[in-house]
């Protein structure tokens, strides 16, 4: 009788035992898998560092595109304002398309038409001018094309010496070729572009002994 009762307290036993056994055994287990999960979150959180780090640089280089296409526009505007013919062919593409007041809602294509109003208009005004350029919004398509719209003011004096603005809309698509930025097609509506009297020149452009600046909305 005390023999059956010693065999079966040993078997209650060994049963506790494995079963500890296998208690502390899942513990175990659990604890590496943690461990080893936390250690493969790391490389994850270098990861998004990096990403965060790209986004960023990639964010500047959009941001100093984007500059790039203004202040081409600026120089384009500025060799305008100056009546120099050479300046503004070397930032247009010879191709180049427009939509403005002057072509009387016709597509012109090349320089021979802007010309005309470089050798007739704008060398020969020697009025004070000012060209303003409003809040310009830039889009980047590619890396070697930009599209830009703002709105462009323009104040200037008239025959009678008051100061006077005028207003255009204007839309001017830019392609890089070899590094350098042309503008290969605008559109402009509103005003026509040059201040003079129109007993003088109809329709005629800017004037181009004045400055441009920027107006930009943050």
């Amino acid at each position: 009788m005390h023999r059956q009762e010693t065999v079966d307290c040993l078997k209650k036993f060994n049963a506790r035992r494995k079963l500890k056994g296998a208690i502390l055994t899942t513990m175990l287990a659990t604890r590496n898998f943690s461990a080893a999960k936390s250690l493969l979150k790391k490389p994850d959180g270098v990861k998004e560092s990096t990403e965060s780090s790209n986004t960023t640089i990639e964010d500047e280089d959009v941001k100093a595109r984007k500059q790039e296409i203004i202040k081409v526009t600026e120089q384009l505007i500025e060799a305008i304002n100056n009546g120099d013919f050479e300046a503004y062919t070397k930032i247009c593409d010879p191709g180049l398309t427009a939509f403005e007041p002057e072509a009387l809602g016709n597509l012109v294509e090349g320089m021979d038409f802007h010309r005309f109003y470089f050798e007739n208009a704008l060398s020969k005004s020697n009025k004070p001018i000012h060209t303003i350029i409003l809040n310009p919004h830039v889009h980047l398509v590619g890396d070697d094309a930009a599209c830009i719209a703002y709105i462009r003011l323009t104040q200037y004096m008239d025959g009678s010496g008051m100061p006077k603005t005028m207003q255009s809309e204007e839309t001017r698509v830019w392609h890089r070729r070899d590094g350098k930025w042309q503008n290969v097609h605008f559109h402009r509506s509103g005003s026509p572009t040059v201040p003079i009297k129109p007993s003088c020149i109809p329709n005629g452009k800017e004037n181009f002994s004045g400055s441009t600046s920027l107006w930009q909305n943050i």
